[in-house]
């Protein structure tokens, strides 16, 4: 772990980091987050009887859409051409939770670490937008970096 903050100068202003001379290199990042409700909620979702429509295909969607946008939503995050994004969810019915998987892809000077957070953020929140009617008590946890590939940093995975 560096112990210097890349998105501070010298001066301690907030400032987009130049990557400009960092090598173009294949970069992939992989996220997660799980959504926990009432068990209700969790067999309405299964079941496909939201009154929204299909909850998991709507959150997949969304959570491309929102890879798509992470530097719109994070000040500071290099607008980044993905090459691929996918989303997948898998559901638990013993712990009524949804979790979400994000992994995200581009060949370029920058990683993709926020794109993965960003959808699996993104899935998550669509999922609670469209079953709030019926469950308010909806928690979303354990987002976090799963592994990145890529860069000078090279291959990072998470702890299990």
């Amino acid at each position: 772990m560096t112990d210097q903050l890349t998105h501070f100068d010298a001066d301690g202003q907030a400032h987009m980091v130049d990557v400009g001379a960092k090598a173009e290199t294949r970069r992939v990042a992989t996220a997660e987050g799980r959504i926990a409700m009432a068990p209700a909620t969790f067999a309405m979702i299964r079941d496909g009887n939201a009154k929204k429509g299909d909850v998991i295909g709507i959150a997949r969607i969304a959570a491309i859409g929102g890879a798509k946008r992470t530097a719109d939503l994070i000040p500071l995050c290099h607008p980044i051409a993905l090459t691929r994004v996918t989303v997948d969810f898998a559901l638990d019915a013993e712990a009524s939770s949804v979790t979400c998987t994000a992994t995200t892809e581009t060949v370029g000077r920058t990683g993709v670490e926020m794109e993965a957070l960003t959808a699996v953020q993104t899935g998550l929140l669509t999922i609670y937008d469209m079953c709030k009617a019926v469950d308010r008590g909806m928690t979303m946890t354990g987002i976090r970096l799963l592994e990145k590939q890529g860069g000078k940093s090279g291959h990072w995975r998470a702890a299990t």
